[in-house]
């Protein structure tokens, strides 16, 4: 690597070590200034910070490997998730704000009374804290060998005994960390690797847990504006060396007129709409439209809420929800679009090998472009946009997942329950940054094994996908119970292994799995409900939930009118979607040649229609969602 590229590099490391510091005093006062910087946060920070967290490392990279063997129009299961995104803004997040808690399983022993909240509370607290998080954070940790390996090359510039100790190190572990199958370097590479995710942990952990929050968000900020700066000049680049976007559409064409990857044509890889897609049937298109329903952070549980309960305002955590939504869905996709085409022309896909495999070598063309394309100067601009997406990744996760450690197990089991005291606030953030630790090490051992786990993760993702639906309806239907909730996670649990066995196509075993776990949580809650009246009527008068709580309204004489604002926030989230769906589509099918729908044939005049609906809607779904404020 350059002089300069390393530079870059060792610039943000700088700002991010300096970030905790900075922080470090005020984050030190107790939970709230810890895990929820203090409840300070503009709409702004917020949702650029959950940009960032989303800007994984390895997103890019399974982006342009969809892009190439699907089509565009597989995005859309990716793009779908704006409606939970902005369902979460204008429904839910003043709810969130108002709770006053600090973590998504605290608010079961709010929301609840029986004897199942506890439990349900530590469910919550080890699943979405322990399991879930730190099977999400060994995959982020493993994606990102994949982008240091070509560019780290720690083997050629530390001293030879410095760099031995890591590679006795990693033989003695006997645990491979690189796809490469050559016998001669295979440790070599593991050992660069092994090293580049130590780097990268220590200074993201370093950070994290010094400053909290605040410096989380800090360098997510930092890191979003440069990765998206990164991306653009990346982008540019490719268009150049294709020759213009008009000469990349016409290569592609031109390279796959006889069909690329599984037969697909150029124009069903630039297509946008269902007509013109590859392998598009009904169910396929209903799992597209429910995703972002059938799905764990559904009501935004996890660190989407995190964020919100760290604003401001109710009108900052409406804004964060809507920025997160421009910056992640519209104008991260618009600058990926011509990135993936683009590498496909420069890297035509093998069509001898395997699907699978056809998709893992797209996926890498990525970083390839970057080392073999890029000049000195934004080759290390983009690797650090790199690097710092995958710590905005791994330090929200850190610092989300000792949350639930600390909060809810040290603080509610094991002192309130267990040892009958009150911990003092100190204690616990110095309990939190431990946590830390303990969570990257329980990531790095889950890391080591994942070739061991893919079904693990598979079934963790049908739970999420079993309690999406729940997790909306405790908000919305006073009927709720923890005894429901409960058992739409037992129900979840249950039926994972059996659809994972016995069912093949994956769009019926995500519908199955809602269904079944939602039923089950719906028939146990009217056997086992109402909870406590007087709990429902604090919760109802403190987070001010919307929906259907007429009988808690009615108890509490209040002119409080949830149904409407329910009503509102349903239609604001899908005025609001639907704009910057038509937006996306326009200036995408602009981008990169898409055609028409074959139901509307004349293609200038299908861009103008929608990108005006797209334009028109705007005032219309701001004025719905912000009209209290």
């Amino acid at each position: 690597m350059h002089w300069l590229d390393v530079t870059i590099i060792l610039g943000f490391i700088a700002y991010a070590i300096r970030s905790g510091f900075k922080s470090k005093d005020v984050a030190s006062q107790n939970l709230t200034e810890y895990f929820l910087a203090g409840k300070s946060l503009p709409g702004w920070k917020a949702g650029i910070s959950m940009a960032a967290t989303q800007f994984a490392a390895d997103t890019p990279l399974l982006v342009t490997g969809l892009i190439a063997t699907a089509g565009i129009f597989s995005l859309w299961q990716m793009w779908i998730y704006a409606i939970a995104f902005l369902m979460m803004g204008f429904l839910l997040s003043a709810s969130w704000r108002k709770s006053n808690v600090l973590t998504d399983a605290e608010l079961t022993e709010f929301r609840y009374a029986s004897k199942a909240a506890g439990p349900l509370r530590g469910v919550k607290a080890i699943y979405f804290g322990t399991i879930f998080n730190c099977t999400v954070l060994a995959m982020v940790l493993l994606a990102a060998t994949r982008i240091a390996e070509p560019f780290l090359l720690w083997n050629a510039w530390l001293p030879e005994g410095v760099f031995n100790i890591a590679l006795g190190i990693v033989k003695w572990f006997g645990v491979q960390m690189t796809t490469s199958t050559d016998e001669n370097v295979v440790w070599i590479l593991t050992a660069n690797n092994f090293i580049s995710i130590g780097v990268i942990v220590l200074v993201t952990m370093f950070y994290s847990t010094t400053g909290g929050l605040r410096s989380v968000v800090a360098t997510d900020v930092m890191q979003f504006f440069m990765m998206m700066f990164a991306t653009l000049c990346f982008a540019a680049y490719i268009i150049y060396e294709t020759g213009g976007l008009s000469g990349m559409l016409e290569q592609l064409h031109t390279k796959f007129a006889n069909g690329g990857p599984g037969g697909i044509t150029p124009t069903q890889i630039v297509a946008f709409t269902p007509s013109l897609a590859k392998d598009i049937t009904i169910p396929l298109l209903l799992v597209f439209a429910l995703q972002w329903l059938v799905q764990m952070n559904a009501d935004g549980t996890g660190y989407l809420a995190q964020r919100s309960m760290a604003c401001r305002s109710d009108k900052d955590a409406k804004q964060a929800a809507i920025i997160f939504t421009v910056a992640q869905v519209f104008f991260r996709s618009l600058l990926w679009l011509p990135i993936g085409i683009g590498l496909m022309v420069i890297y035509p896909p093998n069509l001898g090998l395997p699907m699978e495999q056809i998709k893992s070598v797209q996926e890498a063309t990525f970083v390839r472009g970057m080392s073999e394309l890029l000049p000195v100067g934004l080759k290390g601009l983009m690797l650090t946009g790199m690097l710092a997406a995958l710590a905005s990744t791994v330090d929200t996760h850190l610092n989300w997942g000792s949350s639930y450690w600390t909060n809810d197990i040290y603080k509610r089991f094991v002192c309130q329950a267990w040892l009958k005291k009150e911990p003092s606030s100190t204690s616990l953030v110095w309990v939190a940054r431990c946590a830390n630790m303990l969570i990257l090490v329980i990531a790095l051992i889950i890391m080591a094994h994942l070739s061991s786990i893919q079904t693990a993760w598979k079934i963790s993702l049908m739970l999420g996908a079993g309690m999406g639906v729940m997790l909306v309806l405790r908000w919305i239907w006073w009927k709720v119970t923890a005894w429901g909730e409960l058992a739409c996670i037992v129900a979840s649990i249950v039926l994972a292994p059996v659809l994972l066995t016995y069912v093949e196509a994956e769009y019926l075993r995500l519908l199955l799995m809602a269904l079944g776990s939602t039923s089950a949580g719906v028939i146990v809650s009217l056997l086992t409900g109402p909870e406590d009246m007087e709990t429902l009527k604090k919760f109802y008068s403190q987070a001010q939930p919307p929906g259907f709580w007429g009988e808690v309204r009615k108890q509490l004489d209040t002119s409080d009118e949830p149904e409407k604002r329910f009503y509102r926030g349903v239609l604001a989230t899908f005025c609001a979607s639907f704009s910057f769906f038509c937006l996306l589509t326009g200036f995408g099918s602009m981008i990169c040649g898409s055609p028409a729908p074959t139901w509307f044939p004349i293609r200038w005049l299908w861009l103008t229609v929608v990108i005006l609906v797209g334009l028109i809607l705007i005032p219309v779904w701001w004025r719905l969602g912000f009209k209290d404020d």
